[in-house]
């Protein structure tokens, strides 16, 4: 089966179905991407954007068009040379579903009782949904409590929405629960859609969501691509700092968010981090360090919304909650990688004791259980890393700690500012020839667009202090909040006041400062809505419209970086043109096509993405990669590499991708005589349509766009 060239993220809606997608078909094809990738399309709840809380694994969701719909669409895609890869949800399902009603009905002698991951109590099993004194009704052969319904009698007991559920859910969502997919039978039931699709060549890639929370990830992608042969597959897998993929995953690779916090660091001046932590400091009370921040978010949310989580840990383990906290508090991943049964790999052996390194005496006995005690200790352990990093870092610590916003990106750390060229090249040698790479995503917390423009902010931090200083002076609200809505605004600029208020009210919440999810504060979440009002009416579009010039150096420099280095590909839709939107559920609102040029920036953004898709098309697909380099004074200021074998010299390269980094520096000093050597041959720019030869001055290279794709024209 044949592995996408590069793939188009969709997000399906109730009002953007299956038939809307085979309407794009010829503006796809043309665009150059060689596989469309749909968010889920089996049955969940009727209401749901996003598809990820699945009720029914035997239908394809109807409000899309159905089974009928989706092969037609198939059909329409395939026509145009476009194949489909699908988004699977392995990990849980919406607690509405016939199972978990059987489940709820029968307890133990149910069918489904397999299905998923219950802690029972004296034969029931606990639901969070009381919330008032209501009290339940009995109607007939079910118990109604306001929305929720179920059977009377059964095996379950109503306790507090604020307590943890008698089952593993996803993170803190108890609606959403956890599927025992290591068992053959659950797999094969929730998977038998996505099989009959791929056995029929309606499907050719997968992207699994969340495996971490699963109790085998290794095993379960093992199982997949038994059934699934070879199909194209990639996993929504988080990786901190040096972590590497599991090599003896059953996969080809990442969604990407690894790739996009590398290229999104080559375009950050390390020079403007003891300015911009300096100012964040000063304007918010919070601390120069990142890492306690983290830490101590990490600490609130275990207390918060996991104490179910750590007391059945506890159980199983015979250790105390709080030692478990204090060690899961100080994990810096999502998760440790260890098999019970088998010896636990040493670079995982050291992430545990490192981190027990960090905590009390009392946590050094818990390492030893969790790494070598029991089947279910080493696994409940490990799905609860990832709850805790995602709540507490993603939904937090990214919120309370922001000196450059663009860097608080999932997978990312906010301390890290820059990524040098070498580290670049280095990061490209190793990585998977078939991952996939990306720049924007349905979960991202800015657009690629929106980073952009904050990138130009390491390199003038005092102008930006300065703009900042001005607006603080006419509007503000709360210390805690103000300076990430100032990042936000003026980098998602225009924007109205619902989507701008919209995102400071989540900002707010997920920061858990002042109001949070479950605790809200109607005073202040009015004079939120006020701040944003009157913060829309400054001039913040001038500062804005004066760095646009830089920032359209960045994001075509990411753009062409990420499109052309090894990997996949991925476009979020809407991408290929400028797009400031903010994170979910900003980044979900529709897109238009086709994509139809606004501003010089749309034009090149589009031209860029459109080049670079069809001329990967004409790659190899695990082309090599081979670093060039600069030389001369400025030669920091660009990235450069070249990719592809020509048909009929396997050892020279077809490709040659080159983009101004740190522009705004640049801008002060010029590229004097700094040059780049070029592969030998003459080659094409895609861009321009000019023809180049040997050694190049950069200043003439990168004329008409910062950025520079070659062919070579001798094929």
């Amino acid at each position: 089966m044949s592995r996408p060239t590069s793939t188009y993220r969709v997000q399906l809606t109730p009002d953007f179905g299956f038939a809307q997608v085979a309407e794009i078909a010829g503006y796809l094809r043309d665009l150059g991407v060689s596989h469309v990738y749909l968010s889920p399309i089996l049955q969940s709840t009727p209401e749901s954007r996003h598809g990820y809380d699945v009720t029914d694994h035997s239908r394809i969701r109807e409000e899309f068009g159905g089974a009928t719909g989706f092969r037609e669409m198939a059909q329409q895609l395939a026509a145009h040379d476009l194949g489909v890869v699908v988004d699977i949800v392995p990990n849980h399902m919406n607690t509405v579903n016939a199972q978990f009603w059987s489940l709820l009905k029968d307890g133990p002698d149910s069918p489904y009782a397999n299905w998923f991951d219950i802690e029972w109590v004296d034969g029931k099993v606990a639901l969070p949904v009381l919330g008032d004194d209501t009290q339940p009704v009995v109607d007939g052969d079910v118990l109604r409590y306001h929305e929720h319904s179920y059977p009377h009698p059964g095996h379950y007991r109503l306790v507090n929405w604020r307590e943890g559920p008698g089952y593993r859910r996803f993170f803190d969502v108890s609606t959403l629960i956890g599927l025992r997919v290591e068992d053959p039978a659950v797999l094969f039931a929730t998977h038998e859609v996505i099989f009959w699709l791929l056995d029929e060549g309606l499907v050719e890639g997968l992207r699994v969501d969340h495996p971490d929370g699963l109790a085998d990830p290794r095993g379960y992608l093992e199982r997949l691509r038994a059934r699934a042969g070879e199909t194209w597959t990639v996993v929504e897998k988080i990786l901190i700092g040096p972590e590497r993929l599991p090599d003896d995953w059953a996969c080809d690779g990442t969604t990407g968010y690894d790739v996009l916090n590398r290229v999104n660091g080559l375009f950050v001046d390390p020079a403007g981090k003891e300015p911009l932590v300096r100012l964040f400091t000063e304007l918010t009370g919070q601390p120069e360090e990142y890492r306690p921040v983290m830490a101590q978010a990490k600490r609130e949310v275990l207390d918060l919304f996991f104490g179910a989580e750590v007391d059945r840990l506890a159980r199983v383990t015979s250790y105390d909650p709080a030692a478990l906290r204090e060690l899961l508090a100080a994990m810096p991943v999502y998760r440790a990688y260890v098999a019970p049964g088998e010896p636990p790999p040493p670079e995982q052996v050291e992430i545990v004791e490192l981190a027990a390194e960090a905590c009390s005496p009392a946590v050094q006995p818990v390492v030893r259980e969790v790494l070598y005690g029991s089947a279910e200790s080493i696994v409940r352990f490990q799905q609860t890393c990832g709850p805790v990093m995602a709540k507490g870092v993603e939904d937090t610590a990214l919120y309370r700690w922001y000196p450059l916003a663009c860097l608080n990106e999932v997978g990312g750390e906010p301390d890290a500012f820059g990524v040098t060229v070498e580290e670049f090249h280095d990061y490209c040698a190793e990585l998977r020839p078939y991952t996939m790479t990306t720049l924007s995503t349905h979960d991202t917390k800015r657009s690629e667009d929106v980073r952009a423009r904050l990138s130009v902010l390491s390199e003038m931090p005092e102008e930006w202090a300065a703009a900042v200083s001005e607006w603080s002076s006419a509007v503000r609200f709360d210390p805690r909040l103000d300076y990430l809505a100032w990042q936000n605004l003026m980098a998602a600029w225009p924007i109205s006041v619902d989507r701008f208020t919209d995102y400071l009210l989540k900002a707010a919440r997920e920061a858990k400062t002042a109001i949070s999810w479950i605790n809200p504060d109607p005073a202040y979440e009015q004079g939120l809505r006020e701040f944003a009002e009157a913060a829309v009416r400054l001039p913040i579009g001038e500062f804005t419209e004066r760095i646009d010039p830089f920032a359209m150096s960045n994001s075509l420099g990411a753009k062409v970086v990420q499109l052309m280095m090894p990997g996949v590909p991925d476009v979020y839709q809407g991408n290929e043109t400028t797009d400031f939107s903010l994170v979910d559920p900003d980044n979900r609102r529709p897109v238009t096509y086709p994509r139809k040029p606004e501003t010089s920036w749309d034009a090149a953004k589009l031209l860029v993405t459109t080049q670079a898709l069809r001329l990967r098309r004409r790659l190899e697909g695990a082309a090599p990669y081979l670093p060039l380099w600069a030389e001369g004074e400025a030669a920091e200021h660009v990235i450069a590499f070249a990719r592809g074998r020509a048909a009929d010299a396997r050892d020279r390269p077809r490709a040659v991708a080159v983009a101004t980094r740190l522009p705004v520096r640049l801008a002060r000093t010029g590229w004097g005589a700094t040059t780049l050597t070029l592969p030998a041959g003459t080659w094409r720019d895609l861009l321009t349509g000019s023809l180049y030869t040997g050694r190049i001055p950069l200043a003439h290279l990168l004329g008409q766009y910062p950025v520079v794709l070659l062919e070579r024209h001798d094929l």
